[in-house]
C-alpha cells in the first residue's frame, strides 16, 4: 500500500508540476501510437471491409492468417523491423533505426492486423444486410467498401480503440528499433521499464499510473466526440 501511495503521489507530483522531460515522453507516445493507428487504419479497415465482400479461393486461409497475426509477438515484429532499418540491412539506408519513425513502423505491423481482424467481423453483419441492396444498385467495389465502412463507423471504432490500447503499452518491439533515448525515442513503457530496472519502483508506478490514465482520457475522448453511447439510445 506504501508503495501504491508513493505511485500516486509521484503521478500526481509529476503532472501538476509541468515535469518537462514528463509531457516530452507523453506526447512523444501519442505522436508514435496515434501516427500508428491512423496508419493502421488507413490499412487495415479497408482490408477487413474487401475480405468481408472479396471472393477468392485463399479467402478463409487469409482470413485464418489474418487472425493468427493479432498474436504476432511484438518482440520479433521489433527485431524484423531491426534488421530492415539496420546499416546491413535493405532500408538501412534510410537513417530510420534509433528514431520515432522506426516505432511506428513497427506499431503499425503490430497493429494492423488487430484492426483488420475486428473490422472484418464487425463488417460481416453489415454486408449481409446491404448485400441485396448494394447489387442491385449496381454499386461497385469500392462502392460497397466505402459504404460498409461509412454505414459502421461507430462500430469500427472499437477496432481502432483497441489498436490503440495494444499501441501505447507496447514496450519489446519499440524498445528493440526505438533504442529507449533520453529525449529521442523513450516514452511511458520504455521510461517505465528503465525506471523500473533502476529499482525506483514508486517512480515506475507513478509513470504506470499516467499511462493508464492517458489510455482512458483518449478513449473517453474519443466515445464522447463520436456520440457511441447517444446514438444507442436514440
Amino acid at each position: 500500500m506504501d508503495g501504491f501511495a508513493a505511485g500516486l503521489w509521484q503521478a500526481w507530483k509529476l503532472v501538476f508540476t509541468f515535469d518537462p522531460d514528463l509531457y516530452e515522453i507523453v506526447f512523444l507516445s501519442l505522436r508514435v501510437t496515434m501516427s500508428a493507428v491512423i496508419i493502421a487504419s488507413l490499412i487495415g479497415l479497408p482490408l477487413g471491409a474487401w475480405l468481408v465482400i472479396k471472393r477468392f479461393r485463399a479467402r478463409r486461409f487469409t482470413i485464418a492468417l489474418l487472425n493468427a497475426l493479432m498474436g504476432l509477438p511484438p518482440v520479433v515484429v521489433g527485431l524484423a523491423v531491426y534488421m530492415l532499418l539496420s546499416r546491413s540491412g535493405p532500408l538501412g539506408v534510410l537513417g530510420l533505426l534509433f528514431t520515432p519513425t522506426a516505432m511506428i513502423i513497427a506499431q503499425v505491423i503490430i497493429i494492423t492486423p488487430l484492426i483488420a481482424s475486428i473490422a472484418h467481423q464487425t463488417m460481416r453483419d453489415l454486408w449481409a444486410e446491404y448485400h441485396d441492396l448494394l447489387l442491385s444498385m449496381n454499386a461497385s467495389r469500392a462502392q460497397r467498401i466505402a459504404a460498409i465502412l461509412w454505414d459502421g463507423r461507430r462500430a469500427l471504432l472499437t477496432a481502432m480503440l483497441a489498436g490503440f490500447g495494444r499501441g501505447i503499452g507496447e514496450v519489446g518491439a519499440i524498445m528493440i528499433v526505438g533504442g529507449n533515448i533520453d529525449h529521442v525515442t523513450r516514452v511511458l513503457t520504455t521510461a517505465i521499464a528503465l525506471e523500473t530496472g533502476k529499482g525506483n519502483f514508486a517512480f515506475a508506478m507513478g509513470l504506470g499510473l499516467i499511462l493508464i490514465a492517458l489510455s482512458l482520457s483518449v478513449n473517453l475522448a474519443i466515445h464522447w466526440i463520436s456520440r457511441t453511447e447517444r446514438a444507442s439510445v436514440w
